[in-house]
């Protein structure tokens, strides 16, 4: 089958296309793409916020308690006031809980139900991400959606259903974590497909803030309609993701060609004129009415081929960032999925805090990889060295995850600035890797231009990456009973084989920016990354 078999405007845009009279400049339409995919994403990690939530009501008792003598801070910590509120009666401890996750062994449960969709999602990701580059992206976005929400809603419906049986919640998050593996690569695809390598760090920088909102906005969703019962926390985020399908389906331009438009120079950003040997600006480009494609775009679209998964590992750099983000999102998924918990064992300026303000506090360490994640996007453009940026970040983590282990527990004040910083220098590398590099890879020169390998390579990429999103937090449920000191050493090890990994490209970055490898030994140095990786 051939990537253009399936093309087709997007019914949304032809429907504004003929209401206007005209269609969108490319400036207007790469507007829409970013706020598109950013709502979509979004919608992803919203979904996947209702199991973190309704864990206390699944399995009430707590697993752990505060020492005798601790006691719950009463005062409103700086600088959030009212958010940061002191504990109250907890009265989910007066319920019986869910079934098979209330008695013993039930935390076991839970975490097995976690580990089995990062894993399904880790390996559907490198079937997604083939697919992704094979089908027409807007509809394999759109039907992802739609499955996603649709098994999160199931999940949820045990409730109603009265449902007890775990291989039933198993199951559910398997299909759902399946589905979940086609948003990451599409999602990054698209938005190669529509910018160039000129700004692109600093674009999907920002652009990559969409985990944060989303998991913000499910976890408001998924606890404000928790008091109707359990079953509508993955409901509702459930049908906000199908209704994001629905969008998807009616507005996205997966690639220029869509509506009208040739393809752009992935060095530039500029779109290229057909049968012309020179670029020009994209507000130059005159798209007609009903968007046809050029002859000449037309032709060149179809006549692009899909790139298999051995051929997109032959990429220079795939494999070696590839492994680096699995010791990157090993480290960033651990301080995901525990934080809350070692902020709420761990006494901070003498006291104990309450499990809901160690939720509450522990965001924190997001906003902090937002402007981590736009700080290595904005050097690694300035400088044009992905690998220098990426390996230099993780290896600034490793100081600050010790000085934050070390001093957090002075007082709340220190605890949040050392948080902030770790959350910077951990996910800032996670979010450039996984946005402007894969989408670099992607659209490689030694493809000549001639195949689509974005969503092939963001998909190897990402899911090796996942594997080691899984094993992080799999890992930490056994150190912490030695000791929290165990689980920091865990993480220093692993952010520093995610910098070794980067060795070699960055030693090539260096002598390029030096003057070693000039524009004709180009292809030696590409066939010298090939034979060392």
């Amino acid at each position: 089958m051939t990537l253009g078999s399936k093309r087709k405007t997007p019914p949304g845009v032809q429907l504004l296309r003929r209401i206007r009279g005209r269609n969108w400049s490319p400036k207007t339409f790469r507007y829409v793409i970013l706020l598109i995919t950013f709502i979509a994403y979004a919608c992803y990690h919203a979904s996947r916020k209702p199991s973190s939530i309704v864990k206390s009501v699944l399995h009430p008792e707590p697993s752990t308690k505060p020492p005798p003598q601790a006691h719950i801070i009463n005062e409103h910590p700086w600088p959030l006031g009212n958010v940061f509120v002191k504990e109250e009666a907890n009265a989910n401890n007066e319920s019986k809980g869910w079934e098979p996750f209330n008695g013993k062994g039930g935390t076991s449960r839970l975490g097995e139900i976690d580990v089995a969709f990062l894993a399904c999602y880790s390996l559907g990701m490198y079937v997604a991400g083939h697919l992704g580059d094979t089908l027409d992206l807007r509809l394999f976005l759109t039907w992802g959606m739609i499955g996603s929400g649709f098994f999160v809603g199931l999940f949820g419906m045990g409730y109603f259903w009265n449902v007890h049986a775990f291989w039933f919640f198993l199951v559910m998050q398997m299909a759902a974590g399946l589905f979940q593996a086609t948003g990451w690569p599409s999602v990054v695809a698209v938005v190669g497909n529509w910018f160039g390598k000129r700004k692109r760090g600093l674009i999907m920088g920002i652009w990559n803030a969409h985990t944060s909102v989303g998991n913000i906005c499910g976890s408001l969703i998924a606890a404000g309609v928790l008091q109707y019962g359990w079953g509508w926390s993955f409901i509702a985020p459930g049908f906000v993701m199908s209704l994001g399908g629905v969008l998807v389906y009616l507005f996205l331009a997966a690639y220029p060609e869509d509506v009208g438009f040739p393809d752009i120079n992935s060095n530039s950003g500029k779109f290229i004129k057909r049968n012309r040997d020179i670029e020009e600006e994209e507000e130059s480009v005159d798209a007609d009415v009903e968007g046809e494609e050029s002859e000449g775009s037309r032709f060149r679209y179809e006549n692009k081929r899909s790139v298999g998964l051995l051929q997109a590992c032959m990429i220079p750099g795939v494999i070696p960032f590839a492994l680096c983000l699995f010791f990157s999102k090993l480290v960033a998924y651990t301080f995901l999925y525990w934080l809350p918990f070692y902020l709420s064992q761990t006494t901070i300026g003498g006291e104990y805090m309450s499990v809901k303000t160690a939720g509450n506090l522990s965001t924190l360490f997001d906003v902090g990889g937002i402007v981590g994640g736009i700080l290595a996007g904005y050097i690694s453009d300035k400088f044009k060295a992905r690998a220098t940026t990426a390996a230099t970040f993780m290896y600034a983590a490793i100081p600050a995850m010790l000085v934050y282990h070390s001093y957090g527990g002075i007082s709340q004040t220190v605890n949040i600035v050392l948080m902030m910083v770790a959350g910077l220098f951990v996910n800032g590398p996670y979010a450039l890797i996984t946005t402007a590099v894969s989408a670099d890879l992607g659209t490689h020169k030694s493809l000549q231009g001639d195949s689509r390998a974005l969503a092939t390579v963001t998909a190897i990429i990402d899911g090796t990456g996942s594997a080691g999103a899984a094993l992080g937090p799999l890992l930490t449920g056994f150190l912490s009973t030695l000791g929290w000191e165990a689980v920091f050493y865990m993480l220093v090890v692993g952010a520093l084989c995610a910098g070794l990994l980067l060795t070699r490209l960055v030693i090539a970055e260096i002598r390029e920016k030096l003057g070693y490898v000039d524009e004709g030994n180009d292809q030696i140095f590409v066939l010298l990354i090939r034979v060392n990786f």
